[in-house]
């Protein structure tokens, strides 16, 4: 369905449309098309122009960035100081943004260890449903004033107001990685050893497990200093009394996993499970799919959302469509939508932006 594009050049610009204007639907760099393409009459705030770091803070680990900026560029400047986001944002070779990260909530693997998007925002400013900019958290680590928006805001797909601009804190990447790849013959195998893993002191920056073939693939991704990580390896692979192989240059891979690339150019569902429903869930979906997160998420790459969504319904699971077409990115049992509804018409009383 063709949609009104409008292309607001600065945040003065914003708050223009937003008081102007009605069935409003913020879009940042499009790379997930199930929830930036409008499902009904609407108009496309594009916010790629309304782009650029405004701050960046290395020694205070902070930077504060335009929502339209892409995270490459993000990536780029952080790089230069050995620094890095460590929930390992999604599609950034697509040309994912700062708003679309934030409001579509899609941490990648490296949020195993460190945690996601919600626990490294620190601020927001946004405009609001009447136009008002409107500014909540703050751009330091140590902040803790009035009521935490920010986080409200991780996962809000532009439903409360538009995001304009972020604060994050970042971490220093570790100077080397290697990938630590284990097979088991079963997934119920699998899924022990990821229990057994999360009760051990040994440090993992990513957990996933992935199909392969008739059997199950561990993939655990360290990080830190040369000289200490074949040691760790060796831990590892002592720990879980298996044989494994090391993969030496392993960038190159997670990169893949981050983009999207196992799933070709199949729609995909996130959904967020425990280790412990895995085994039911991947005995009725059936498609291409791959585990993170240590087990606590699902990325599901499939042609067939209606059987997906009686899945899932039967199952009390909800998922989030990313890519593909849809009428509604929502995929079986939705929870909170009473709270999300309330916030909405606090911050959105005219409802210029488009309902879930």
């Amino acid at each position: 369905m063709s949609a009104t594009i409008l292309e607001p050049q600065s945040v003065d610009d914003v708050q223009t449309i937003v008081r102007d204007e009605s069935g409003l639907l913020p879009r940042g760099g499009g790379t997930k098309p199930a929830l930036s393409a409008p499902h009904g009459p609407a108009q496309i705030l594009d916010m790629s122009a309304v782009s650029g770091i405004i701050e960046y803070e290395p020694g205070e680990y902070t930077f504060t960035a335009y929502a339209g900026t892409p995270l490459s560029e993000i990536e780029a400047a952080l790089l230069e100081h050995g620094q890095y986001m460590p929930f390992d944002p999604m599609l950034v070779a697509s040309g994912a943004t700062v708003g679309g990260l934030i409001a579509s909530n899609t941490s990648g693997s490296g949020r195993y260890r460190y945690g996601g998007v919600r626990d490294f925002i620190l601020g927001v400013r946004f405009v609001d449903g009447e136009g008002n900019l409107v500014s909540s958290g703050g751009k330091v680590v140590k902040n803790s004033a009035g009521f935490d928006l920010p986080k409200f805001f991780v996962g809000s797909m532009g439903r409360y107001g538009v995001i304009t601009e972020a604060s994050f804190k970042v971490f220093p990447q570790p100077p080397v990685y290697k990938t630590l790849r284990i097979t088991f013959e079963t997934l119920s195998v699998a899924i022990d050893a990821i229990f057994k893993l999360a009760t051990s002191p040994l440090e993992m920056h990513a957990l996933d497990i992935e199909p392969d073939g008739d059997t199950w693939a561990m993939l655990i991704r360290i990080g830190g200093l040369a000289d200490a990580l074949p040691g760790r390896l060796e831990r590892l692979a002592t720990f879980l009394n298996t044989e494994s192989i090391v993969i030496e240059d392993d960038a190159e891979r997670w990169r893949g996993v981050s983009n999207l690339a196992w799933a070709g150019e199949l729609p995909v569902v996130k959904v967020p499970v425990s280790p412990r429903q895995i085994p039911v869930l991947d005995a009725k979906a059936g498609h291409a799919r791959r585990y993170t997160a240590g087990g606590n998420v699902a990325w599901i790459a499939t042609e067939d959302i209606d059987t997906l969504r009686a899945i899932l319904t039967e199952l009390n699971l909800v998922g989030l469509q990313l890519t593909g077409t849809t009428d509604n990115p929502y995929i079986g049992q939705r929870k909170g939508v009473a709270l999300a509804q309330r916030v909405k018409r606090a911050l959105d009383p005219n409802n210029t932006f488009l309902e879930d």
